[in-house]
């Protein structure tokens, strides 16, 4: 999942701008007294959400928000030490049969819209089918790739059903898969698997008009300027083991630089906002050395790698690749991010703690580059006087990010054209492949844990071609090899094996030399003094806000 920045890794995964341990950002009142009720919390935001239409959400801020506006079949608990996978609309995890091929879920009786009409299974049939539309673009590609039928079905706007989703009654949906997928129900946490009501689907605008199951409702959105949430009426906290309904109204507000919406939260200006994207590059050190702040800022560890794309269809020669990977210094592109804070340098996609990481670094030892070696690579592929493009959103810090990649690649003879794009729409830009770069700055955060959201995603070359508008492969890899693996780890039914196969697959894919792993990612926010009931999400590697509360 990318992360808008952070985004959002992760993906996760995802995932993912930028974008442990679970923790509070504090409550109110005495023990057993619980979260004080009332009020209007402010978010703000540098860039509006990419999209909010569960179906096309794939970033970590349109995510985090719409745990608050839809529900998905299943969910993650995040008030323990680590997530814990539970039912959300469906009654438990769901019911793998025929060798995880067929995943059956119940869903829970009650469970209404915001004008008091019950959820039904064929809502979320309908839901599902409506991500296989032409027009409806940006979502993960898992419903896509693994329901029976799906590499042909155009979605349910011409009448036409999906027979591998089946519903035999109001409250039983059933996935028929072309394989066995046994963490099938931990995809189905993803806005994607949530309901959509078809009598108020409005299509590619759906963005603004999200039909809300949630504890909070849509009472306005101007895009690029501000949405208002409200409570739903009609949702009951006894039938949702994950959200609170504590705040009478969420305000978000998009378009301030994110300095000055840092200031705002340090000073405490803004006592009762939170902000979902990342703290400033410039401003982080200030943030995570100040004592005075600690219950109010969030340091959250995620299974999420920031990344440089080289496009291996425009940079064909490895040798030229190869000489990129030595000559990136990440001292300076982690210190255009903030440090130390910001995360550990990486070199690898898999990240720490994710199930298949492995630890290997193939090219500089030394964070700092090595020119020299660089240096050397270029005379090998023959002194090349290249000029390459290079995609990074518009914010301060991505531009001072590029910056630094500019002067790393000026001192072994490449020059690079810096293009800012509005980080709202970054990432659907970055996406389609009518808009391809040299060089693409990337972030991504595991959609669950597990590194089948990462690898394929990122570097499965069959999907570039499949998924033209919805394109996650930023390097355009297409490799036999690679593609070959990825079907043979798929079908692999051991989980140790499985993890092992992802190890060694990580390490083929940085031979290609087709991508830099810069850092592995924390994603630091903060709030006001008044916010609480804040939860870390190292799911989607954001604030999360289902228990939020204003401290009275």
């Amino acid at each position: 999942m990318t992360r808008s920045t952070r985004t959002v890794a992760l993906t996760a995964s995802a995932i993912v701008f930028a974008l442990g341990a679970t923790a509070c950002g504090g409550t109110a009142g005495g023990a057993g007294s619980g979260p004080a009720k009332g009020g209007t919390l402010t978010i703000l935001n540098t860039a509006d959400y990419d999209h909010l239409d569960p179906q096309r959400t794939y970033t970590a801020q349109g995510a985090s928000m719409d745990e608050l506006i839809v529900r998905t079949l299943t969910g993650w608990d995040k008030t323990g030490s680590s997530p814990k996978l539970v039912g959300d609309l469906a009654t438990d995890t769901g019911t793998p049969s025929q060798g995880d091929t067929v995943w059956t879920f119940h869903l829970r009786q009650g469970v209404k819209y915001q004008d008091g009409i019950e959820v039904t299974a064929q809502d979320v049939k309908y839901g599902v089918e409506r991500s296989f539309a032409p027009d409806i673009t940006g979502g993960p590609p898992y419903a896509r790739q693994w329901l029976v039928g799906g590499d042909s079905y155009q979605g349910p706007f011409q009448g036409k059903e999906l027979s591998s989703i089946r519903t035999p009654d109001k409250y039983t949906i059933v996935f028929h898969l072309n394989a066995a997928v046994a963490d099938f129900n931990e995809s189905a946490a993803m806005p994607g698997w949530s309901a959509v009501p078809k009598a108020h689907d409005t299509g590619a605008t759906y963005d603004t008009r999200v039909w809300s199951d949630g504890p909070y409702m849509i009472k306005s959105y101007t895009r690029n300027k501000a949405l208002v949430l409200v409570r739903n009426p009609h949702w009951s906290e006894s039938s949702d083991p994950l959200r609170q309904q504590n705040v009478d109204e969420i305000d978000v507000r998009f378009g301030q630089d994110q300095t000055v919406i840092d200031q705002q939260i340090k000073s405490d200006s803004a006592r009762t906002a939170i902000t979902q994207w990342p703290i400033a590059g410039s401003d982080l050190s200030s943030f995570a050395n100040d004592p005075a702040l600690k219950s109010r800022y969030y340091e959250i560890a995620t299974p999420g790698t920031n990344y440089l794309a080289i496009n291996v269809n425009r940079v064909k020669n490895i040798k030229v690749r190869q000489a990129i990977e030595y000559a990136i210094d990440k001292t300076t592109v982690r210190g255009a991010f903030g440090g130390a804070a910001y995360g550990d340098y990486a070199s690898t996609m898999l990240t720490p703690g994710l199930g298949g990481y492995r630890r290997f670094n193939l090219y500089s030892s030394n964070p700092a580059g090595d020119v020299a070696k660089a240096k050397a690579l270029m005379t090998q592929a023959g002194n090349p006087k290249l000029t390459m493009s290079m995609a990074v959103g518009n914010l301060p810090t991505l531009e001072n990010f590029a910056a630094a990649v500019k002067s790393s690649l000026a001192k072994i003879g490449i020059t690079v054209n810096i293009t800012p794009i509005g980080v709202a729409k970054y990432f659907s830009t970055v996406a389609n492949t009518k808009n391809q770069y040299d060089l693409t700055w990337g972030s991504w955060i595991a959609d669950w844990p597990n590194a089948s959201t990462v690898l394929p995603v990122l570097f499965d070359g069959r999907q570039i071609a499949k998924l033209p508008q919805s394109n996650h492969n930023l390097s355009y890899l297409n490799d036999p090899a690679v593609n070959a693996q990825i079907d043979k780890i798929e079908k692999m039914s051991d989980i140790g094996a499985r993890n092992a196969a992802y190890g060694a697959l990580d390490e083929q894919i940085l031979k290609l030399a087709a991508v830099v792993p810069l850092a592995y990612l924390n994603v630091s926010t903060a709030s006001g003094s008044k916010v609480g009931g804040v939860i870390q999400d190292t799911v989607l590697g954001q604030p999360s806000l289902v228990h939020v509360h204003l401290k009275h």
